[in-house]
């Protein structure tokens, strides 16, 4: 039976960030258009989370009951490891997706925007056919487009319309920036997990471009992250440069990956990418607040 902190590692934290950053961006914008509204932020968050920690345990008990997980190197795997039984896990996934559910439905009377609810079954169905179902697309390499709109455009735009009740051009530039930073944790995960996926006929996008490829889409999503606030100047004003505060937390992991850190060596990248992303959400979205 897995333990209170192995259930804990199995929602892998260290992507956690992915859900916090478009929450936060999405809050300064609501904040630069004086419409901050911090009991919707919070459900906006909650929402995020839910479905972060639900797609985690998905892909846990999809790889695990095919296999995938069992030779990998990285965060604990319940099944794979055997630390807990399939449907416990599967069970955990459920219960976060409902969660994220019942946080994303209150937002829905709160706004009376119906259509919010096909955005959060979207978010959903995306979160469990990324590894489940009988052609998952995470295993055809299209994983990244997936991260990029459920984890950048989504919860960046829908954090900032439930707010404002607008959809803007600015918000969604902003988007863009935290969807390359998002992406660029999964490429780092698919980077490590290359010589398994292979074997195991998971053909990520990592595993389709390559080792060298795959290591240039890394820095290309980085800088794409770091072009972003230059152009956000134009529609909220100079504070929007704030978000170049997180650089300098972008040149470890870039120079590791591209001096060919493999396996473990990778596991100090997912980390710090998921820093980077985190910091960025949070200067970036001080910015657009001021």
């Amino acid at each position: 039976m897995a333990t209170t902190s192995e259930w804990i590692q199995g929602a892998r934290p260290r992507t956690l960030p992915a859900a916090i950053a478009p929450v936060l961006v999405g809050t300064g914008i609501a904040q630069h258009a004086d419409s901050f509204n911090i009991f919707r932020a919070l459900l906006a968050l909650v929402v995020a989370l839910a479905l972060q920690a639900g797609v985690n345990y998905s892909n846990d008990y999809s790889d695990g009951i095919r296999g995938t997980d069992s030779q990998r190197v990285g965060p604990v795997r319940l099944v794979g490891q055997g630390l807990a039984q399939s449907y416990e896990v599967k069970r955990a996934a459920f219960l976060m997706f409902a969660f994220a559910m019942v946080s994303g439905l209150i937002v829905v009377l709160l706004t009376q925007a119906w259509w919010l609810l096909l955005v959060g079954a979207a978010s959903v169905a995306a979160a469990w056919f990324y590894t489940g179902g009988s052609r998952p697309y995470g295993y055809a390499g299209f994983g990244e487009i997936f991260v990029f709109i459920f984890f950048g455009i989504v919860p960046v735009m829908g954090t900032a319309y439930v707010q404002t009740l607008e959809l803007t051009v600015g918000a969604f530039i902003a988007s863009v920036g935290v969807g390359a930073l998002a992406c660029s944790i999964l490429i780092t995960n698919n980077l490590r997990d290359i010589p398994g996926d292979t074997e195991h006929g998971k053909l990520t996008l990592a595993v389709r471009l390559g080792d060298a490829r795959t290591r240039k889409l890394y820095v290309a999503c980085v800088a794409v992250a770091f072009i972003v606030p230059a152009i956000l100047i134009v529609p909220f004003g100079p504070w929007a440069a704030l978000g170049y505060l997180a650089m300098p937390w972008a040149l470890l992991p870039i120079k590791l990956v591209r001096r060919g850190a493999r396996g473990p060596a990778l596991i100090p990248v997912l980390k710090a990418t998921g820093n980077v992303l985190l910091i960025y959400g949070v200067v970036l979205g001080l910015g657009l607040a001021l």
